[in-house]
Formats: structure tokens, C-alpha cells, sequence
């Protein structure tokens, strides 16, 4: 296999070396081929977590190697959201740009990831999602994406450079569920049935004042044709989690690079190195409260997926923003991006239930499908289904 010619305008690679990592010939995902966001420790290949400063080894990835094994063939890195603290793809590197509108963000933290599903240049990417970073770049970027539930044994984040141990995840990118699935059934053993919508009782979180009108009307719209095919659908709602995701994500990410910090210019952006020493200064009962109020969220999570098979949400609060734009237009006014989308997405990383990012009626506007922790199948299945009418790109 020889390495496939394409520009990079976009900046999503981090590294493409001048030979592929072949896959194991005659294996059950032979013939695909995958990018590795430059968390995954890969010998041979650099890590930089797309930043200038000095970074941990993680070691090698326990889930590369076992695609490669499984027969799918790495072409290189992607680039992310510096070290992956952030939802708009900057980095050390210039940042990735958005695959059809160079003017506007691609979303992060997987940024390159969902860049080269977009272009075809590969079949599927390998992510990581701590508040939403698979799932965000797959709306804007128009593919799909899945974070799976929380320590799931087929996607391991083993050999991947942390953020937040309580919140990541390790995940695929894909232009539709289709090979999503494939990559799943290859990892797990385990085939991944279709799922009839019929009496499927789904909770429709659409917080009005937390989208545009836009992602508004394609969330109803979703929402109509899962009705449509039988589904059962009634209003949910779910807090805000910020107050215990932000403390818990930054606090952890700040030990993470503890060795860096040290430093008084260790090489992160501004806003990166602002982010860590505001974990840095936290306190262990700060920390000790976040994480009370995070059991408390699970608890309301639990209580909701009694009464729900499935959520319906927004994966994103607008379409994708122009590069540099740090406030949006909502229905229910102004507000700072980054708390706009993480709102949104953060919930199901704090709390690890398996998640599906789908594109919907609306150019650039994904939908997030949310199951109950440890069904992953059954939602891939329902996301799935070919009767489903589930939007995907081609």
C-alpha cells in the first residue's frame, strides 16, 4: 500500500509518514483505512498532542495495535485542539481548518480527525471525547461519530494521553454509522443487530434558549421522522453540568502536564496555559465538591434513563462558527462559545453513557443519540437501522 497523494490545506495532519502501518491481511476490517489523533502513543510516529510544549509518553496504544491486528491500515496523525482542551481545533500548529469553509472552525478536540473522514481520506479516525470532541467536530464537519460508554473493554484509552481520566473516552469518526458498526462488531466479536424504532421511548432534550433556530428546527425535524417510524417521544430535561465538569477536567489535566507547568513558559498557547494554572490552583475541596455534584448528575442521568429508552439532543448550538469567534447568537441570547457547546455535549463525558453524533437535515448540524451506559449495541443498532431514516453523508 502506498501512501495516498492529498493536500493539507486544512492542516489536520500532524504527520503522515511516507509508508502506511499495513493491516494484518485477511482481517475483518482488511481493506479500511484510519487516522490516529496525535494522542495515541504509536512507535515510530512523534506525539505532540498538536502543541509546542513538552508532553508525557503514553506508551503504545493498546487500540491501534489492535486494528492494525484486526486488518485496518494507519496512514498517519491528526491534529487536535491543542493537547485537547478546547471545541474549536486551535493548536501550537496554526489550528485545522473547516473541510469545505476555510473560513469557519472545524470543532474539536478532534479536529483533523473528522477533517479527514470528511475528505475521504480515510474510511474512519480515531478520536477521544472528554466533553464532547468527537462529537462536536463530527456535527460541523457533517459525519458521524461515537463515544462509547465509559471504559468500554473494546475501546481502550491505554497508551493515549490522558486529559481528564474520570471523562475520556476513546472513539471512531466515520462518514456514516455503517462503518462505525463495522469497526465495532471487528473489535468486540460481537455482531451489531438493526433496531426497529417501533415503541422506542425517546426523552427530547432541545434546551430553546441553548441553540439558534437552526439546530432548533433540525432537532424537530430529527425528532419527527423517529416519530414517524414508531417511536414514542416526550420532553426531557438535564442541568447544566459545567460546575463539576470544568473543575474535574481542568484540576486532572493540570497533573497530567504537571511537568510542563514547572516551567514558566513551558510552550502551551496563552489560553491553554490560563486553562492549566487554573487548574493548578484549585483545591482539594473544590475538586472534593465537583465530584459530589457530578454523583449528583449521574444520579439524575440514572432516574432519566428509567423513564427514557434514548435522548434526543443537539450535539452542537449553532452551525460552525467563524474562526476567532468566541461568542454565539442564541434563542435565548448571547453566549460565550465555549459554554454554549459544552453544555450541550459535556454531560455524557462526565457521566460516560454511550453517545452517537449524527448529521442532520441541516448542513453542519449534528443530533446526539444517547443510550444507557453499557447498551452501546443496542444504540448502534437503532442508529443504524437502514428503515431508521437517519440522515448520513455519503
Amino acid at each position: 500500500m502506498t501512501l495516498p497523494d492529498f493536500p493539507d490545506s486544512q492542516r489536520a495532519w500532524a504527520s503522515r509518514p511516507a509508508s502506511p502501518l499495513r493491516g494484518a491481511p485477511g482481517g475483518p476490517l482488511a481493506g479500511l483505512t484510519f487516522s490516529v489523533k496525535d494522542l495515541y502513543g504509536v512507535p515510530g510516529w512523534p506525539l505532540t498532542a498538536s502543541t509546542r510544549a513538552p508532553v508525557p509518553d503514553p506508551g503504545e496504544s493498546v487500540l491501534v495495535r489492535r486494528l492494525l491486528d484486526l486488518g485496518a491500515s494507519a496512514l498517519g496523525k491528526t491534529h487536535l485542539h491543542e493537547i485537547a482542551l478546547g471545541i474549536t481545533g486551535m493548536n501550537g500548529f496554526g489550528g485545522t481548518r473547516h473541510p469545505f469553509d476555510p473560513g469557519r472552525v472545524p470543532g474539536g478536540s478532534s479536529s483533523g480527525a473528522a477533517v479527514s473522514v470528511a475528505l475521504g481520506q480515510v474510511d474512519f479516525a480515531l478520536g477521544t471525547d472528554t466533553g464532547g470532541s468527537i462529537r462536536v467536530p463530527a456535527a460541523w464537519c457533517g459525519v458521524a461519530g461515537y463515544k462509547p460508554t465509559k471504559d468500554h473493554p473494546a475501546w481502550s484509552l491505554a497508551g493515549v494521553l490522558p486529559l481528564s481520566p474520570t471523562c475520556d473516552h476513546a472513539g471512531p469518526l466515520a462518514r456514516d454509522v455503517r462503518t462505525i458498526v463495522r469497526v465495532q462488531e471487528a473489535l468486540t466479536g460481537q455482531a451489531v443487530a438493526a433496531q426497529d424504532w417501533e415503541g422506542v421511548r425517546v426523552g427530547v432534550w432541545l434546551p430553546e434558549g441553548w441553540v439558534d433556530a437552526s439546530v432548533r428546527d433540525a432537532v424537530r425535524a430529527f425528532a419527527a421522522g423517529l416519530e414517524e417510524l414508531g417511536a414514542v417521544l416526550s420532553p426531557a430535561d438535564f442541568p447544566e453540568v459545567l460546575d463539576a465538569y470544568t473543575p474535574i477536567v481542568l484540576g486532572e489535566a493540570a497533573r497530567v502536564h504537571a511537568e510542563a507547568l514547572q516551567h514558566p513558559d513551558p510552550g502551551f498557547l496563552p489560553s491553554t496555559l490560563a486553562s492549566l494554572r487554573q487548574g493548578q490552583a484549585l483545591t482539594p475541596d473544590e475538586l472534593q465538591a465537583a465530584h459530589a455534584r457530578r454523583a449528583e448528575y449521574r444520579a439524575f442521568l440514572d432516574d432519566l434513563l428509567t423513564r427514557f429508552d434514548l435522548l434526543l439532543a443537539p450535539a452542537v448550538p449553532t452551525p460552525p462558527p467563524l474562526a476567532g469567534q468566541d461568542e454565539v447568537e442564541l434563542l435565548g441570547g448571547p453566549a460565550p462559545l465555549r459554554r454554549a457547546v459544552l453544555r450541550l455535549t459535556a454531560p455524557f463525558s462526565l457521566l460516560g453513557a454511550p453517545t452517537v453524533a449524527l448529521p442532520s437535515s441541516t448542513p453542519f448540524v449534528g443530533v446526539q443519540l444517547v443510550g444507557r451506559p453499557g447498551e452501546d449495541d443496542r444504540l448502534l443498532g437503532l442508529a443504524s437501522a437502514p428503515e431508521s431514516g437517519v440522515r448520513h453523508t455519503s
